[in-house]
């Protein structure tokens, strides 16, 4: 079987190139997709316009993740500005760091996914739990402090992951091979009937190991892993007028990492989790909806843990007059950890909370924003997270905003009751005494639009956070929870996106982090990263070469083995016919060992994947 598809993707892919030679690029190129997703819903729980949205804002369309073939949504995010994904992370998770902060909220058409069985860093939230990047209409990342209106964790920022609606009667085949035995089968099947639509997503992912190269400048292979991913995901919606509608989600994804350097046995993730959601004032200036959500999570790893969620959310709003629009909510989450071994049997976490943001337009250019949001956690008390923000536009060309706002971020479950010792003898133990996280955070930016195809943003952000947790190492061969003084942070972001013309578009960015917390330095990975990204479209060509760079690592302290890297990825895709496209990628292209975290408790290196290709068809029905 395997053989086979090899010998149609190739087949397919030869046919493409032959039938291109007689192509020629014509004068009426296709143009790029030069349209900028104006309108967003995250940095404010309701649509608002991105110039006139007092936040560091990114969006990351269906055309982008299409035209560039990302296969999860990982791959997708690393190539923001300001943006890295750990691709290792503690136990193989993919975790998502803004502007050098882990503590992030990540969500699915609002639906929250953190958990608090989260890692030894500050994430608890898996990006490999996302079963597909096919069902995504966009991705919208907000930078900053977002305690205010997400609660815990939205230190660092959010990301919303908002899906497509099933419109037109279609179904789409993607099909892939390459690289380390790797085969690849996702189907998705859309559609609508009068008042009814859905969208369903399947996937079959295979691949035997990976290579990275080493030290010595030779291929290494990271264990026999024979890897594994099964997902399934469906969202189906009734309309009853144009105000009010029912939504089901469900997504699933079961994980068989198989097994790693050192490991003990094989790592198996599974996660299941979906909403039901009642929308109503859908045509209103401030919707509202109530929902209820769950989330299962279970890692088989040396013994099996579990992590449970229930939440229930309701948010409303008003237009009150020209000048407000006031948006309010209530939420409750209660989770809860099984795992007698490590101590988490019978440990619930409970968290109410209340919120309220007026977004008030004071003039045509002016608009002052404050909100406050009030936590009262299981644990740890009633916490009050206000903030302000203030965005001004003395053209339509140009934005000036600030924010600041409080956050507080408790402990997860694995900070508070984790324990473990191996037949090594490494111990890693939680605290039950802990303290959380709390503090503000500061933004500043300006964003100025040349033309339609010229766009410059800038902001500079700090952070003061005071009982920050962290796992230092407290004898040998144990590490254990603890919370520290302070950590102090600050930083850049410039970015500049444009087009050269209707074939050729762009997009550089540059951020600077700094990090100090007592003598302990923390591995955010990029002190200094860049992004570059070039692409070009022509008639039924498209290609994309994209870099990201880091350079400033700490090497003595967080056990890199080298202090910068450089990645090139590309890819190439042409458009058959109508509905067939057939594409190239390759990632890692000058095949650099670089690494994303330092060495764990175990002293093991999570290295990337060494240079990958694939090769592939899209077919729709």
């Amino acid at each position: 079987m395997q053989r086979d598809l090899k010998k149609l993707v190739l087949a397919s892919l030869a046919l493409g190139m032959l039938y291109s030679g007689t192509a020629v690029c014509q004068a009426e190129a296709v143009a790029q997709d030069d349209d900028i997703v104006d309108v967003v819903v995250t940095a404010e729980r309701m649509p608002s316009s991105i110039m006139s949205t007092p936040a560091d804002v990114t969006v990351i369309t269906a055309q982008q993740i299409e035209d560039n073939h990302y296969s999860d949504v990982a791959e997708a995010l690393q190539h923001v500005n300001g943006v890295v994904v750990n691709n290792g992370g503690s136990n193989g998770n993919q975790e998502v760091v803004i502007n050098g902060d882990q503590r992030v909220v990540v969500m699915i058409d609002g639906q929250r996914l953190n958990n608090d069985q989260g890692s030894m860093g500050r994430a608890s939230v898996d990006l490999g739990m996302i079963p597909s990047v096919k069902n995504i209409e966009r991705i919208e990342v907000v930078k900053g402090a977002g305690s205010a209106l997400y609660g815990s964790d939205a230190v660092g920022g959010v990301v919303n992951i908002i899906t497509k609606k099933g419109s037109k009667l279609e179904t789409t085949l993607d099909i892939n091979t390459g690289s380390f035995g790797t085969h690849n089968y996702e189907l998705t099947n859309q559609g609508s009937d009068g008042d009814w639509n859905w969208f369903v997503t399947a996937g079959l992912q295979k691949r035997s190991y990976f290579k990275y190269r080493g030290n010595d400048g030779v291929s290494t292979r990271m264990g026999n892993s024979d890897y594994s991913n099964n997902s399934f995901s469906f969202k189906v919606g009734k309309s009853f007028d144009s105000n009010n509608s029912l939504q089901l989600m469900y997504n699933h994804k079961q994980e068989d990492m198989g097994v790693l350097n050192n490991a003990p046995g094989r790592q198996k993730y599974n996660y299941n989790y979906g909403s039901l959601t009642y929308n109503f004032k859908e045509d209103q200036p401030v919707p509202g909806f109530l929902r209820y959500a769950v989330n299962y999570k279970t890692v088989d790893w040396g013994g099996e843990f579990d992590t449970h969620s229930h939440s229930l959310e309701y948010q409303n709003g008003w237009q009150l007059g020209k000048n407000h629009k006031v948006v309010a909510g209530a939420e409750w989450h209660q989770s809860s950890s099984s795992n007698t071994a490590k101590n988490y049997e019978g440990k619930n976490i409970t968290t109410q909370a209340l919120f309220v943001q007026d977004t008030i337009k004071l003039d045509d250019k002016w608009t002052f924003i404050p909100g406050v949001r009030m936590d009262h956690h299981s644990m740890f008390g009633t916490h009050w997270s206000p903030k302000a923000a203030l965005n001004y536009q003395p053209t339509k060309q140009t934005r000036m905003y600030a924010s600041w706002g409080r956050v507080f971020k408790a402990p997860t479950a694995d900070d508070l009751f984790y324990y473990t010792e191996d037949e090594w003898g490494f111990v890693m133990q939680g605290n039950p005494d802990l303290k959380p996280e709390s503090g503000h955070v500061e933004t500043v930016g300006v964003t100025h639009e040349f033309s339609e195809k010229a766009v410059l943003d800038i902001n500079y952000f700090w952070s003061n956070l005071s009982n920050v947790i962290a796992w230092p190492q407290i004898a040998p061969k144990t590490w254990a929870a603890r919370n520290l003084d302070r950590e102090k942070k600050h930083g850049i972001n410039i970015s500049l996106n444009g087009a050269l013309s209707d074939r050729w578009s762009y997009e550089v960015g540059y951020s600077y982090i700094a990090s100090e917390t007592n003598d302990i330095k923390f591995a955010y990975y990029e002190p200094n990263g860049y992004r570059l990204g070039i692409h070009y479209n022509c008639d039924r060509w498209k290609a994309n070469l994209m870099g990201r760079f880091g350079s400033g690592l700490d090497d003595s302290a967080q056990g890199y083995d080298s202090r910068g890297y450089a990645i090139w990825d590309f890819n190439t895709s042409y458009a058959a016919t109508e509905n067939v496209d057939i594409y190239f990628k390759v990632n890692n292209l000058t095949n650099q060992r670089y690494l994303t975290i330092p060495r764990g408790a175990y002293n093991n290196f999570y290295p990337n994947q060494g240079r990958t290709f694939l090769v592939g068809a899209n077919i729709k029905f």
